[in-house]
Order: C-alpha cells, then structure tokens, then sequence
C-alpha cells in the first residue's frame, strides 16, 4: 500500500510533504545577507546587494511560512508527526530563528520592525526550547542514533538573540539567552561527538549537519562581543578560535563531502559558513590584523558561492520534484 497522500484530484501532492526543515533555506539566506551587510563597514562594499538580499529572504521567508501554514491546515497529522520526530522536531525552530536573524539585518532599516521581529522571535524561540528540552526529558522514543548536530537548533540557538536584543536595550534578557546557548552548546557537543565517536557514524543524508558546529562558537562570539561592549577579550578570543578550527577541520574533509548527492540537509552549510564569516570579520574591525582581513574575504566569497550554488540546486530539485517526497 503506498504511503502517499491523493489529493482531492487522484493525484499524488506534494504538500504533505513540504518539509519544516526548508526554514533552514532561510536561515542561511539571512546569514549570506547579513555578511555582506557586515561587509559593507568591514570590507567597504557597496550596500546594494545586501538589500537585494535582505528583501529576497524576507520574501522566501513570508513564502514557505504561507506553505506551511497551508499545510497546518489541511495535514494536521503530518505536522504533527514532524513535531514528534526526534530529528525533524529541531528543524522548528530555524523559523524563529530566522525571525531573530531578520531583526539583525533589519537594524539600519527600521528600528520598530527589528524589535516588532526580535519579540516575535525571541519568545517564539524560548517556547520552542522548553518544548524540546520537555520532550528530551520526559522521551520514550529518543535513542543515541537520533543525536546528530542538528540538535542545536532549539537550545543553542538562544545565543542569537543577544545580537539584536542588545541594540534594543534588553541587556538581562540578552544575558539570558546567552547563558542558556554556551551552557548547552557544551553539553550537547558532549553527547554529539560521543554519538560520532563510538556509535554508528551518520548516515549521508546528515552528514552535512556536522556544519552546524561551526555555529555556535562563532555566534557565541558575535552575541559576546554585542554584552561586551564590542571588546575581543581573551573569551572572545576562545570562541572564535574555537570556530576557526572546526571550520579547517571541516574543509580538510572538503572531498568527502563533495561526494554526497543533494539533499535538503545541504542548506546546513550555509549559516555556519555565513555565522563563521560575520565573525572574522569582526575579528578584523577590532584587530586590524592583515590575516583576518584576507579570512574575511575568503569567507565571504566562499559562503556566497555555497548559498548561490544551494539556490541552483534547490530550483533544480523543486522542478524536477524530488524534494517532496516521503522520508
């Protein structure tokens, strides 16, 4: 018996599905935006393409939030079922973390939409959170199998929000979230590479996750430098160094990942990339050092190329249908 779903037409819709973890798509197109709008005071680029790139993820974003919602309605139990899978249940909150990424990049535009954004998403953010953290607590279905870097999505994400919440003054609150990311980062790393380490390594499908791990030191650093004043401390310091190493380490097996065939989970590159980008950056601006002026091109060049060539393929994959398909 097949396990797909008719539509009211006899034939086979994609809309069921629709995957909650395409709000990654979004997170990496924020990150790309707010690189080069780091770029423009960092590097002395033109504004432009930054705001081409904000309004085209603002409308991606607006877009699959409408599909999704479509699909709220209409296939209530495969929603559902997502928000029980033990992996696909972290890929909620890259929405409202997209929502807390969009309130950075639009900081220099509008000051009430950013904080309108950063409400929105910070508390969005800290429900999801108690949410999953509830589910991981009290589960009966979680196995070490089910562990993979995706997982710091929901709790490590906190770290974003200092980032915006600091320039609309709510430095407790911005604290708060800080804490709640560093802390769990560290134990989640544990447990992840305890899964990578002695149990079976990660099927291909989510091998592209290990890219996640760039992200939270090298957010951390940016959230950190937001409470700090804008002062690269020796903590600033271990953070990003923290980043950069696990970005070569990373790259060093750059031909095994080149190997893998496309799947959704490719978009799991971008952000990191983009975080780890904003990051050397910043690192330039307060040390003036020629070395990471070079990093900060290269990094910038290298995530645009990602997110161009993750926008191809996606196209790609959607006209050809084999995006949407049971997983």
């Amino acid at each position: 018996m097949s396990d797909r779903i008719p539509d009211t037409a006899g034939a086979t819709t994609w809309l069921p599905y629709f995957p909650v973890a395409f709000f990654a798509s979004t997170m990496g197109l924020t990150g790309l935006t707010l690189s080069w709008q780091k770029a423009v005071h960092s590097l002395g680029l033109e504004p432009l393409f930054s705001r081409v790139l904000l309004i085209f993820t603002a409308c991606v974003l607006l877009s699959l939030t409408c599909v999704y919602l479509i699909k709220t309605l209409r296939y209530r139990e495969q929603v559902l079922a997502e928000f029980n899978h033990p992996i696909q249940i972290s890929f909620f909150p890259a929405f409202s973390i997209s929502l807390l990424l969009l309130s950075v990049a639009t900081l220099e535009i509008s000051l009430p939409l950013s904080h309108y954004l950063w409400i929105c998403g910070a508390g969005l953010h800290l429900l999801l959170t108690l949410n999953v953290m509830t589910q991981w607590i009290h589960h009966s279905r979680f196995k070490i199998q089910h562990s993979t870097p995706a997982w710091f999505i929901p709790v490590v994400g906190n770290i974003i929000a200092p980032i915006a919440g600091v320039q609309h003054g709510y430095i407790e609150a911005s604290w708060f979230f800080f804490a709640i990311g560093v802390v769990y980062w560290l134990v989640l790393k544990t447990l992840i590479f305890n899964r990578i380490l002695f149990h079976d390594p990660l099927p291909e499908k989510l091998l592209p996750t290990l890219f996640i791990m760039i992200a939270p030191p090298a957010i951390g650093f940016i959230s950190y430098l937001q409470l700090n004043n804008g002062i690269v401390d020796n903590f600033a310091r271990i953070l990003y160094y923290i980043a950069l190493f696990i970005t070569l380490l990373l790259f060093s097996q750059l031909p095994r990942f080149s190997r893998i065939q496309f799947y959704l989970s490719w978009w799991a590159y971008s952000f990191p990339l983009a975080a780890f980008s904003i990051a050397t950056q910043s690192m330039w601006l307060n040390t003036r050092n020629d070395f990471f002026l070079l990093l900060s091109w290269i990094s910038l060049i290298v995530v645009t190329f990602v997110v161009m060539l993750l926008l191809i393929k996606t196209a790609r994959a959607l006209i050809s249908r084999q995006l949407f398909k049971p997983d």
